[in-house]
């Protein structure tokens, strides 16, 4: 994609991901990432944190690692699907559990996707502008 096409697709600066992971480096390259394809980048070290933020900023997605200290990813989207203010934030899992099963159960949870790492930030960008084109399609 020449630099044109790539200025063209970038999302209005109003679109905002949070992305929730408690490793750092993680957390820092997608935030990086995003930033620079022109999203509006909030992020939390762990669940209570995440559940604190998406709370006091309502971003427009969220990208959540499943397992942290204290309150792990499941927890925290049963929590925000639970909460009429915050249950049409969609909600996608990155996390390094492949198995079947954590999959299962994080979609049960109320998880709108779900992504194992390694994964590029580009091709988690394309997971977030699809739950994003799914959410504008239905309704709240």
């Amino acid at each position: 994609m020449n630099v044109a096409a790539r200025e063209a697709s970038r999302p209005d600066h109003s679109v905002s991901v949070l992305i929730v992971d408690d490793v750092s480096d993680t957390r820092e390259m997608y935030a990086f990432y995003f930033r620079r394809q022109g999203f509006t980048v909030f992020t939390a070290l762990d669940g209570r944190n995440g559940l604190d933020v998406a709370m006091a900023q309502r971003p427009d997605v969220i990208v959540m690692d499943l397992s942290m200290p204290g309150m792990d990813g499941i927890t925290v989207t049963r929590t925000l699907k639970r909460d009429a203010r915050l249950r049409h934030i969609p909600i996608l899992i990155l996390t390094g559990y492949p198995m079947r099963a954590v999959q299962q159960g994080a979609l049960e949870a109320g998880a709108d996707g779900f992504l194992t790492k390694p994964c590029l930030p580009e091709d988690l960008e394309q997971h977030v502008r699809r739950v994003l084109d799914a959410g504008s399609r239905r309704p709240r």
